[in-house]
């Protein structure tokens, strides 16, 4: 079994994806305002609709697996619950209050909730409001200081990992009464709290913006990269002993668990790399899960190829590649998907890179 598929989804950079439940259908964004919804057919995918209800450059989406709604956020400052309802995908009214773009969306596990991160510095976290019929927010602000780049939700649908471009990752309170009812309890995290409040805030003192961050399965460890090319885990047992690396690798942007220890990153090397979180709290690894195409040799002439590149393909220097979990779960994934700025989107076979790269070990 190859160790991945390749499909070649448009010309223009991806800048957000995701899945449905059986991964039978697939939603991208062109790096433009538009959402395409396309059917898995054999090896390919076939061009299905197009939604095209933001004003400007879609930044984030996500499918919720049990209920088959998608969510999406924009530079409009606008978010949209697609529900798919005779065939049709109809747009429900999200009122999301801010007003800057938004930046990222992901949903709750209970699909009861989500999050929307935005440049207004806080995080809309919004829920259904059956009596006007639209999602309607909550805002977490302090202490953030800057723009919200990431989100993750824990397993127990009541905590909010957030990072931001102000060097922080913090762990925040997202229980909402009307939702959650009585179910507000403590956590390894913390002592229940109020919505929005802070639980734990982290840096590894380095000054990058946070543009990943992931709970582990169990909930009990966070992992977040940054754009000084840095990978740093805490477990919530132990917030002290926090592990980093930073080595000679380019920005990360993305990272997701695939195991209870083991993270895959991507960012501008353009290639996915396996970190190893083991139970010391010892963060390991940096291993390459491709060989990436060789750059030309002079720094003139791969500058000009880039920006032909780019001039070419509309791409802007902030375009990098994303990693999701495809098949599987976080506590134990047999493939996840990358995407990037050549308009490609990548299946991984997480057996068959261990099968096929000497040394590598997903554990």
């Amino acid at each position: 079994m190859s160790d991945k598929e390749v499909h070649e989804l448009s010309i223009r950079p991806i800048t957000c994806f995701c899945f449905n439940k059986d991964c039978s259908q697939l939603a991208f964004s062109p790096n433009d305002s538009t959402v395409h919804i396309c059917k898995r057919a054999g090896n390919t995918w076939d061009k299905g609709v197009v939604l095209s209800e933001h004003g400007q450059r879609v930044t984030g989406m996500a499918w919720a697996p049990t209920s088959n709604r998608l969510v999406t956020c924009g530079a409009d400052r606008n978010a949209y619950v697609w529900d798919l309802q005779d065939g049709q995908w109809k747009p429900m009214l999200v009122i999301l209050r801010i007003n800057r773009a938004a930046t990222c969306v992901c949903w709750s596990p209970k699909e009861d909730k989500f999050a929307v991160g935005s440049s207004a510095r806080l995080i809309s976290v919004c829920y259904f409001e059956k009596e006007n019929d639209w999602w309607v927010s909550k805002h977490i602000k302090k202490p953030i200081r800057s723009t919200v780049l990431c989100l993750d939700w824990h397993p127990n649908n009541l905590l909010l990992a957030a990072g931001s471009s102000d060097f922080k990752t913090r762990v925040f309170s997202a229980f909402i009464k009307e939702v959650d009812g009585k179910t507000n309890t403590d956590t390894i995290w913390g002592k229940k709290s109020s919505f929005g409040s802070c639980l734990s805030e982290f840096s590894n003192g380095r000054g990058g913006w946070v543009h990943g961050v992931s709970f582990s399965a169990s909930g009990n460890k966070l992992a977040w990269v940054g754009h000084d090319s840095s990978i740093s885990v805490v477990n919530a047992a132990n917030e002290s002993k926090m592990a980093t690396i930073k080595g000679d690798f380019l920005p990360f942007t993305a990272c997701v668990w695939v195991t209870e220890n083991s993270i895959v990153t991507a960012g501008y090397d353009y290639v996915p790399i396996l970190f190893n979180h083991d139970d010391n709290d010892t963060l390991s690894g940096g291993q390459k899960l491709d060989i990436p195409k060789k750059k030309e040799s002079s720094g003139t002439v791969s500058a000009m190829a880039k920006f032909r590149t780019m001039d070419k393909r509309a791409q802007s220097a902030d375009d990098s590649e994303s990693v999701q979990i495809h098949s599987g779960t976080k506590a134990g994934a047999t493939k996840f998907a990358s995407s990037g700025v050549d308009g490609r989107l990548v299946i991984w076979n997480v057996k068959s890179l261990e099968s096929s790269i000497a040394g590598l070990k997903i554990s």
